[in-house]
């Protein structure tokens, strides 16, 4: 695929997002993915509090809940109104940024989080964006 199948994918992808935001918010609200978190949680070498970065956070359902459990979380989202919302909701720094354009500080998080979002990564490009994420992670995270 060349650079702009990928901006034209993501220009959909966010454009779709966008448009949809508050059902989404609405519909997702009560997923239970509880097991997810706990699962991150119980990898993670060393103490608590963690520092999680929330790869696609959406509209920060996640976020809060890391939050209310103790940890750092900084979520990353592409979509603006998900952006806005995610940081209202759950209080948490929220970045926005392509999922084919990082800029994640090296070595900074101790977990990431990313549920239901790397499908959004054409699978050209997921070996690449997979390294950028693995990078961001400090020596034994997840």
């Amino acid at each position: 695929m060349s650079t702009e199948d990928f901006d034209a994918i993501t220009a959909t992808t966010l454009a779709d997002y966008q448009r949809n935001a508050e059902g989404f918010r609405e519909g997702t609200r009560g997923h239970d993915v509880s097991q997810s978190v706990e699962a991150l949680l119980r990898h993670i070498d060393g103490s608590p509090p963690y520092r999680i970065l929330d790869f696609g956070c959406g509209p920060g359902r996640d976020l809060a809940t890391f939050r209310r459990l103790g940890h750092q979380p900084v979520g990353l989202e592409g979509t603006p109104r998900f952006v806005e919302t995610a940081r209202a909701d759950s209080g948490c720094e929220v970045w926005q940024q392509n999922f084919l354009a990082l800029r994640l500080p090296a070595g900074h998080f101790d977990g990431i989080f990313a549920n239901a979002s790397l499908f959004h990564v054409p699978g050209s490009a997921l070996p690449r964006v997979l390294g950028e994420l693995f990078e961001a992670l400090r020596p034994g995270g997840v």
